[in-house]
């Protein structure tokens, strides 16, 4: 099985590298594409898989096709592809927003998984959620699933409008994260800690509330009325945050990456 990965950013290099150094692929089974130069550079420093900046040169070789782009070059990308494709191969999508049904009329091509990532794969602990159209037998999924569970984990979801709706809860959702502790570090740095220590404060903070959450079955709400007791320091955070709506606004934030991935699909 030879896999082929066209995009070098930040999702298709993190699978590439993410792949190679599973028990899956070796070195002669993987290649990755890119069309900017200096990327390519880059890459070929790496060694670790073939490096090709013309796609031509190694599309036919590949069983499996991960394609990582961003979805405003899809459609360019598709075209000049689509001479070029085998009926058999089968292609991994990591474009948000971007139907099956456009990839296989784009393409020329009939087995398509569509898949979620999010940027936590850099470090093996992604969560990628998936879908595929008919023609994709169970054994080819079972492989493609190996495939994605090498940068953390995957879950395969029955729809794309399902891809969609996880695009504004696992996709988008690393982003909102980074938002809460951009405000509680700004916070933190405004009670007059230093940055370092306010980069321990919180960052120990995201990782200890994380992993209590992981190792028991209690949730969120839970956990939070352990933590906060009435009429104490935890209850008076809560409460302002209440005050103020943040729960509804984060559900609308998820809800807005949602309706736009359904856009993008339009």
């Amino acid at each position: 099985m030879k896999v082929l990965v066209i995009g070098a950013g930040n999702m298709g290099l993190a699978y590439a590298k993410a792949l190679i150094t599973s028990e899956f692929l070796s070195k002669d089974n993987l290649m990755i594409s890119d069309t900017n130069p200096e990327k390519i550079k880059e890459l070929k420093k790496i060694t670790r898989f073939d490096v090709y900046q013309n796609v031509e040169d190694c599309l036919a070789l590949a069983d499996i096709i991960f394609i990582a782009v961003k979805p405003y070059h899809s459609e360019a990308l598709m075209a000049d592809l689509k001479p070029l494709m085998k009926p058999d191969q089968l292609i991994v999508s990591l474009m948000a927003g971007v139907t099956i049904q456009s990839i296989q009329q784009g393409l020329g091509v009939h087995k398509v998984v569509r898949a979620m990532p999010n940027l936590p794969a850099q470090v093996g602990k992604g969560l990628t959620s998936f879908t595929s159209s008919e023609e994709v037998s169970r054994l080819e999924l079972s492989t493609v699933q190996q495939l994605l569970d090498t940068t953390g984990k995957s879950v395969y979801l029955d729809t794309e409008n399902d891809i969609d709706a996880s695009t504004g809860i696992s996709g988008s959702g690393p982003a909102y994260v980074f938002y809460f502790m951009q405000s509680m570090l700004e916070a933190a740095q405004k009670m007059g800690f230093s940055d370092h220590d306010s980069k321990v404060l919180v960052s120990q903070t995201f990782e200890g509330a994380v992993e209590l959450f992981n190792q028991s079955d209690l949730s969120p709400e839970s956990w939070m009325d352990r933590v906060a007791s009435k009429g104490g320091t935890t209850r008076a955070a809560l409460d302002s945050m209440e005050d103020n709506n943040v729960k509804e606004l984060i559900k609308e934030a998820a809800y807005a990456a949602f309706n736009r991935a359904v856009e993008l699909g339009q």
